[in-house]
């Protein structure tokens, strides 16, 4: 993957032939490049911390909604689905939140309402109502913070700096994501109360902290109406020409970018804990945090350098080979799967957040926001085709099928985009082509 030269406000990761002019660079760049601000980094360490207070209670809700407060699986079922539509599908509403009241508001109500979910779950462990209320409220906050803290996080940075900024960023919240079971494992089932009043202090302490940090170009309006580059950083974007960019649609790759992967994310323990231990599925899951965390930000810059096409086809032929490696059973398939699956992940996840803040001329925020609820759809088809599929493979007899369908499916996907991109391209080509048949006999 060959590391672009070009650093100039404006410059797409995937700007093509066209995107510079001839023989010109940027000034070089200084090692390691720009360093943190102090909000920067409060940003990723409370990322973390939020993630790791989530991450200690949210994996066992099942447990607690169906062992504790009685509830049929079904109906834990269709909580969890419905508490996942908001977190994902939620992400909408905050562009207009932030639009209206600013970044550093938006965190702070986002930050209140999940502060007051994990208070609310303190008595709702006797009462199923307030329990479901509570993790609805979180649900919502969690919504609305994801998208206004990355666009925090990116805001003013030039385009060059938004890779490190974001991969950064997913492995403060990645870390919080593999260390938040574990630290919760003995008091989630024996001491709850202690457990939800420690994950609502922490997430008091880190909205007192978001606080106290500097109002953002966004929260003040009349930034936002100034001219030139200050305006277009306020939003949390880079000047760009206006002209659009070609390729696959953002939304579309992350919609089946995440459905994909949660297949992976979903029906992994189903396979792998009989064919081998819990322990060594739980090992699998902290590796691949692990891998997640380190990896990222070394190869953040190279994934912005790939072109978006060739980032489709590395990602999902990552993921493709994972699911092949996974389905070919035993504890070294399934651990080298999982190090594909983390492969596929850094480079698309990544990449598609990249392309769509590069193609839109909306704010950071917004973008992030649909970017939410592209995954969101993908994780609800996912989950939706994913049962259905594993139990036609299990009575079938082979769920290693279940892993071929689900290689097969990622082998096709960037097929798809790409002849939609090729496609979408061809009328202009033939306009074009006639136009100058027209020229040459006239």
């Amino acid at each position: 993957m060959s590391r672009r030269t070009d650093g100039a406000p404006g410059a797409g990761a995937d700007r093509g032939p066209t995107g510079r002019a001839p023989g010109r660079r940027s000034a070089p760049r200084r090692a390691g490049g720009p360093s943190l601000t102090g909000p920067q980094r409060f940003l990723l360490g409370g990322s973390f911390l939020i993630t790791l207070g989530s991450f200690a209670v949210l994996p066992y809700m099942s447990v607690l909604l169906h062992q504790r407060l009685g509830l049929g699986l079904g109906t834990v079922g269709v909580v969890l689905a419905v508490a996942s539509l908001i977190q994902f599908a939620g992400g909408v509403v905050a562009g207009p939140v932030t639009g209206r009241i600013g970044l550093r508001r938006a965190m702070l109500l986002a930050l209140g309402l999940r502060t007051a979910g994990f208070a609310a779950f303190v008595p709702g462990l006797t009462s199923p109502v307030l329990a479901v209320g509570a993790l609805l409220l979180v649900s919502a906050g969690a919504a609305l913070y994801l998208p206004a803290n990355k666009a925090y996080l990116v805001e003013g940075a030039s385009e060059e700096r938004r890779p490190r900024l974001l991969s950064a960023s997913s492995s403060a919240f990645n870390a919080g994501m593999a260390l938040g079971p574990p630290a919760a494992a003995p008091l989630v089932l024996g001491s709850p109360v202690v457990l939800f009043s420690c994950v609502t202090v922490l997430f008091a302490l880190v909205g007192a902290g978001h606080a106290l940090l500097p109002g953002s170009a966004a929260d003040r309006p009349a930034g936002r109406s100034s001219g030139g580059s200050s305006a277009a950083s306020a939003a949390g974007r880079a000047p760009e020409s206006g002209a659009p960019r070609p390729g696959p649609s953002p939304f579309v790759a992350t919609v089946l970018s995440v459905y994909a992967f949660m297949f992976f994310q979903h029906y992994l323990a189903l396979y792998a804990v009989p064919r081998t231990s819990a322990a060594f599925y739980g090992a699998v899951l902290a590796g691949y945090a692990a891998l997640l965390v380190v990896a990222q930000p070394l190869l953040a810059e190279r994934v912005a350098a790939l072109g978006y096409p060739a980032a489709l086809r590395w990602g999902f032929g990552a993921m493709a080979a994972g699911m092949a490696a996974i389905g070919a059973g035993g504890h070294a398939g399934i651990a080298v799967g999982g190090a594909l699956l983390c492969l596929g992940e850094i480079v698309l996840f990544l990449k598609n957040d990249l392309e769509a803040l590069a193609r839109s001329s909306a704010a950071a925020a917004s973008v992030f926001g649909r970017q939410r609820l592209a995954a969101g759809i993908g994780a609800f088809a996912s989950g939706v085709v994913g049962g259905q599929l594993y139990g036609a493979a299990e009575s079938a007899g082979s769920a290693r099928g279940f892993w071929a369908a689900v290689c097969l499916q990622c082998l096709l996907v960037p097929v798809f985009l790409l002849r939609r991109r090729r496609t979408a391209r061809d009328p202009e080509g033939s306009r074009a082509g006639a136009g100058q048949e027209v020229r040459d006999t006239s």
